[in-house]
């Protein structure tokens, strides 16, 4: 017969300071540094904020694309100022300011138009689209309530609301699809079909990998493949990370995507792929192995996570407490 122990973990300055260290140690596997980085994104406190941008200078774009993912996703304004930067700083790779971009428009402060509007026409596309979808979502929120907790069926905080949930299928897959809609239509397409979660909807986002739209709509579109966790994805998942000259961004997507949906049949595709010369691909591959071999070993998720586990309840509770304080 096997017993539970409950530990009651204190959060505390040594904690992210520790955490902090682990992120920043450029001797340790990047496996671990995420680890400690998506730790440290569900603490969501100034001083873990912090810890996570000290961590900006660190020569892997994979990395510093991934803080300014998770400083968005903790929707905390003490983040603006280094997200500005990152999006204004022309030398920065293109990846990690289409990230940052992302993220001003998750956090949705109107200090942050101004820096949105003048990238919007950047010379590079992935950063100028995601720009002008933040736009649109700072725009929509302005005047539309945000949803509520409850009625999410994904708890990340997305670049696009999803449509009404009586649009029929046919015609969310006919917007997502069209190729004349702006972007921002066609992701709230895009996370219609992910909430509605089934074969044929994930069918229907990888229709996508095989026209030549925007590596910035293909590279959410594996993101939210990853979310879903349908097998049916595996196949052109796969497709898209062996291609070589797709986007390292949408590739990399596919090779975290395919790491979420945790079949062991990817995993040697996987380990050949660490190999990668693309950095921000094999890199990818290393994070994918982790994430597949954390949801395939119990004891690992049972041991080494159980502060992950708590962390995620307390930052759901916080979410629900401030969108009840908001509707009083």
């Amino acid at each position: 017969m096997s017993t539970t122990t409950t530990t009651t973990v204190t959060i505390n300055n040594d904690v992210i300071n520790k955490l902090k260290e682990s992120l920043l140690d450029v001797n340790q596997p990047i496996a671990k540094r995420f680890r400690a980085l998506f730790t440290l994104r569900n603490l969501n406190c100034i001083e873990s904020i912090n810890a996570m941008t000290e961590a900006l200078s660190d020569k892997s774009a994979l990395l510093r694309h991934e803080i300014a993912y998770c400083l968005g996703q903790m929707e905390n304004e003490h983040a603006l100022k280094v997200l500005v930067s990152l999006v204004e700083n022309t030398q920065e790779h293109p990846m990690v300011r289409h990230e940052a971009a992302e993220a001003l428009g998750a956090i949705g402060s109107q200090l942050a138009l101004d820096t949105l509007k003048v990238y919007s026409k950047d010379t590079v596309p992935e950063v100028s689209e995601t720009c002008q979808l933040a736009l649109s979502r700072v725009e929509w929120y302005t005047i539309n309530d945000p949803e509520s907790i409850e009625s999410k069926v994904y708890l990340s905080v997305d670049p696009a609301p999803s449509l009404n949930k009586s649009v029929p299928f046919e015609e969310v897959r006919k917007q997502f699809l069209n190729r004349d809609l702006d972007i921002f239509n066609r992701y709230r397409a895009l996370f219609s079909l992910r909430d509605m979660g089934d074969e044929k909807s994930v069918l229907a986002l990888c229709e996508s990998f095989l026209e030549p739209s925007s590596s910035l709509l293909k590279h959410e579109v594996a993101f939210v493949l990853g979310q879903i966790q349908h097998k049916s994805a595996i196949e052109p998942l796969k497709k898209v990370l062996l291609d070589e000259n797709e986007n390292a961004m949408v590739r990399h997507e596919a090779a975290e995507a395919l790491g979420a949906i945790a079949s062991t049949e990817t995993v040697p595709l996987l380990e050949q792929l660490v190999k990668d010369k693309e950095p921000i691909v094999s890199e990818s591959c290393l994070i994918a192995l982790d994430v597949t071999d954390y949801f395939n070993n119990t004891e690992e998720f049972q041991y080494a996570d159980g502060i992950k586990i708590l962390l995620e309840k307390n930052l759901i509770e916080k979410q629900q407490q401030q969108q009840q304080q908001e509707n009083k």
